[in-house]
């Protein structure tokens, strides 16, 4: 007994709704920026710092939004720890390694390279110089991730690369 119309939608409100995500597409696929998780040992942290720099750079083709812990959790608590990284690797979809000769030994750097690689996420690594350090965190090798040299178009093209690949 008691009609209603069951709360249904009119077809003038689902044709304004498809419209509004047809725009809402259209505007994501106009941006270009990544949104980037950059994994590296907290000793490298000025080096990581020109990075982030230099993707905000209005002049430079590199860009992406920066997803990463800034500071170290002040906690000793390890899951913690790793719940609030994990937070933000879901947010990105990729993972960039600032590859040293400190992260092929960090037991940190080395859990997120897994973590993104299990969460569907592209990793690539960069590194300073000419040539790749010759260790790299184990997950990295593991995982066939790719290193390209810090310099631009190498890194906006990996970044676009593994984002694209996942």
């Amino acid at each position: 007994m008691g009609g209603g119309s069951g709360g249904g939608l009119f077809s003038s409100d689902i044709k304004s709704l498809e419209d509004k995500v047809k725009q809402r597409l259209a505007e994501a696929k106009g941006d270009v920026s990544r949104h980037v998780f950059i994994s590296f040992d907290h000793e490298d942290l000025d080096e990581v710092n020109l990075l982030r720099g230099q993707a905000k750079n209005d002049k430079l083709d590199l860009q992406f939004d920066d997803h990463s812990v800034k500071e170290p959790y002040d906690s000793n608590n390890a899951d913690y720890i790793k719940r609030n990284i994990r937070e933000k690797i879901d947010r990105c979809s990729v993972s960039l390694v600032y590859l040293t000769d400190k992260t092929a030994s960090s037991k940190w750097v080395n859990w997120e390279i897994e973590e993104s690689v299990k969460r569907g996420k592209g990793v690539i690594g960069v590194y300073k110089g000419d040539t790749p350090p010759a260790r790299t965190p184990p997950a990295f090798q593991q995982n066939g991730c790719k290193a390209v040299k810090w310099e631009h178009a190498a890194m906006t093209k990996a970044i676009e690369d593994a984002s694209t690949k996942r």
